[in-house]
């Protein structure tokens, strides 16, 4: 892992330069900041989590939350973030890492947050190198963002549970993930034009692809971006609807869901 320091931030300072941060890696500009200084304070002062990753005595990644009823059982993960540059070096692991033993010291058995489940990187870290659940489908759940990585695409989101006392989440954080290969039939594949291909199959256990680089593909072509979008959302969302559990994530061939 990376030499990096994380740390818990309370410092208006410290605060202005995780706002700052969210900019450069959301490409808001600063009038569509993700979050503020004077939030993250209150945040931070009312006993939720806000840490920053520093590399070099420079702020590289950020993490935020809040707690949850009952009883602060469970921390809300709302925002956490990565420069691109220093992405690959493990500074999102070791961020989840903190926050986990920040919640368990604290009596918290869930840390909750949401993903783009467009996003191919982020489905295998939350899914494969953390261990977490994806449990619910929803769509356009923000709303639109006015930033320059979601564009005007919907904010259709999973949400994730991350157990963290499951032997599947302590396996994770010691470095040895649970992995999974494909084995269902594909209900949701690439077609030869790279757009979505809805199959037809009474699989117990089927995959949902996602775009290599969805990113990249909504600057490239949105309309093909959009088709993936309300692709996904039809059938990864009807599967989970549906009763169906994500049991997995495989790079080639997407989610492996079960069906109920």
């Amino acid at each position: 892992m990376t030499e990096v320091d994380i740390r818990l931030l309370e410092e208006v300072g410290d605060l202005e330069a995780v706002r700052r941060l969210y900019e450069r890696i959301w490409r808001t500009g600063a009038t569509g900041s993700p979050v503020t200084a004077d939030f993250l304070r209150a945040l931070a002062k009312a006993g939720g989590y806000v840490s920053g990753a520093w590399e070099d005595g420079a702020l590289v990644g950020a993490c935020f939350g809040f707690f949850a009823p009952p009883a602060r059982e469970a921390l809300h993960s709302h925002i956490a973030g990565v420069l691109a540059e220093a992405q690959g070096r493990n500074i999102g692991f070791a961020l989840k890492v903190h926050q986990r033993a920040w919640a368990l010291e604290r009596g918290a058995r869930e840390i909750w947050w949401t993903f783009d489940p467009l996003i191919r990187r982020n489905a295998h870290f939350n899914l494969v190198k953390l261990g977490a659940g994806a449990t619910e489908y929803l769509p356009d759940f923000y709303g639109p963002m006015d930033d320059d990585v979601n564009r005007t695409d919907p904010t259709d989101r999973l949400f994730v549970r991350w157990r963290l006392a499951s032997p599947d989440v302590e396996a994770a954080c010691a470095g040895t993930p649970r992995t999974a290969t494909a084995s269902g039939e594909a209900l949701l594949a690439k077609g030869p034009d790279h757009g979505p291909r809805a199959g037809r199959t009474s699989a117990k256990v089927v995959t949902v692809a996602i775009p290599d680089d969805i990113e990249a593909l909504r600057e490239r072509d949105p309309a093909l971006a959009s088709a993936w979008r309300m692709a996904v959302r039809d059938v990864l969302g009807g599967l989970l609807d549906d009763g169906g559990t994500v049991i997995g994530f495989d790079r080639a061939a997407g989610y492996l869901v079960e069906r109920a």
